[in-house]
């Protein structure tokens, strides 16, 4: 039902990003119009844009990061919190390429895959 205040506001978007965010807003159990007002409501009482937007982005992750140096932080805290595992005696997940399998890695070696 559309309330007395209410204006109807035309945009253009590329027809593919149109379908995609129609899709993920329909997961979110809602349409366009929602998500497009939620947005709004959003900028509005932030004062601004509810997100960075800046030149410095590489289109994903934090602003200022390229892909590149994101994979390096990702990968290093990796391995940070498995040297913390096994300092602690605890097993380590990994996957074997070969099998195509999870399992778990223990402090003496052992193997125990994991069914799935």
């Amino acid at each position: 039902m559309k309330a007395q205040n209410d204006v109807q506001v035309t945009i253009r978007v590329d027809k593919n990003l149109k379908k995609n965010a129609e899709n993920l807003f329909s997961q979110l159990g809602m349409n366009m119009s929602t998500a497009l007002n939620v947005f709004l409501r959003k900028a509005v009482n932030e004062g601004g844009i509810p997100f960075a937007v800046n030149t410095k982005s590489s289109g994903f992750g934090p602003a200022g990061y390229s892909a590149h140096e994101i994979t390096d932080l990702f990968t290093a805290s990796v391995k940070r919190e498995i040297a913390k595992k096994q300092q602690a005696g605890l097993p380590i997940a990994r996957y074997d390429v070969e099998n195509k399998q999870a399992y778990l890695e223990y402090p003496d070696g052992k193997r125990e895959y994991v069914n799935g």
